[in-house]
């Protein structure tokens, strides 16, 4: 049976895998890219994990290498969704959007088969500030319109302050469709001995 995502209102995102997704957009966004890595500033991904009830705890976090966006009857077909919902931006709308290359896909969810990991959510980069949506934590209607029927969670990584990242998440790009993201730890773990943990003995 299948999984009734539209259920999900909690996230659980171990901190090892929310500082993968952070990695992937800073490395994108410093010109550092892998072998056959579309160069582009922006960064698109997947996430597996394992749901319970109105909870999922993500498992593993998939960057994607090839954007196909650019190449022949896609390209022409996301010009005209483009063009129809994009909000002008600073990126020009021929440079706009992802499309993920079937061959990744497919090796990612032979991934999850093995692991009996389900295959429930994607996540991509907002990085131009936009005088009426400074922070661009949330799905635009481009998003949602791309998102609508996929039974997957949406994921907003607002890379407007790469020092201050912020992560949110959207059943199918829907921003009153948002559930909790959860990191933890809540705070990265240091070894006894280190300054803040001296710290925090001797003002306890």
């Amino acid at each position: 049976m299948r999984e009734d995502l539209s259920r999900v209102r909690e996230i659980v995102l171990p901190r090892p895998l929310y500082s993968h997704v952070i990695a992937h957009a800073v490395r994108k966004f410093t010109d550092h890219y892998l072998e056959g890595e579309t160069r582009e500033h922006k960064a698109f991904g997947m996430l597996a994990g394992r749901p319970s009830g109105a909870v999922v705890e993500v498992r593993a976090v998939f960057p994607l290498i090839s954007n196909l966006r650019h190449e022949g009857a896609v390209r022409r077909q996301m010009d005209k969704v483009v063009g129809a919902h994009a909000i002008p931006s600073q990126t020009p709308d021929g440079l706009r959007g992802w499309v993920a290359d079937p061959r990744e896909l497919l090796d990612i969810e032979r991934a999850c088969d093995d692991t009996d990991w389900l295959l429930f959510g994607n996540y991509h980069t907002h990085r131009v500030a936009w005088e009426h949506d400074a922070l661009r934590d949330t799905c635009t209607e481009l998003d949602r319109v791309l998102a609508r029927d996929s039974r997957q969670w949406t994921f907003i990584l607002s890379a407007v302050d790469l020092r201050r990242p912020r992560l949110r998440a959207f059943f199918e790009g829907d921003n009153s469709r948002e559930a909790s993201v959860r990191v933890l730890p809540v705070t990265p773990w240091r070894p006894p001995g280190s300054s803040d943990s001296l710290q925090q003995r001797s003002t306890s």
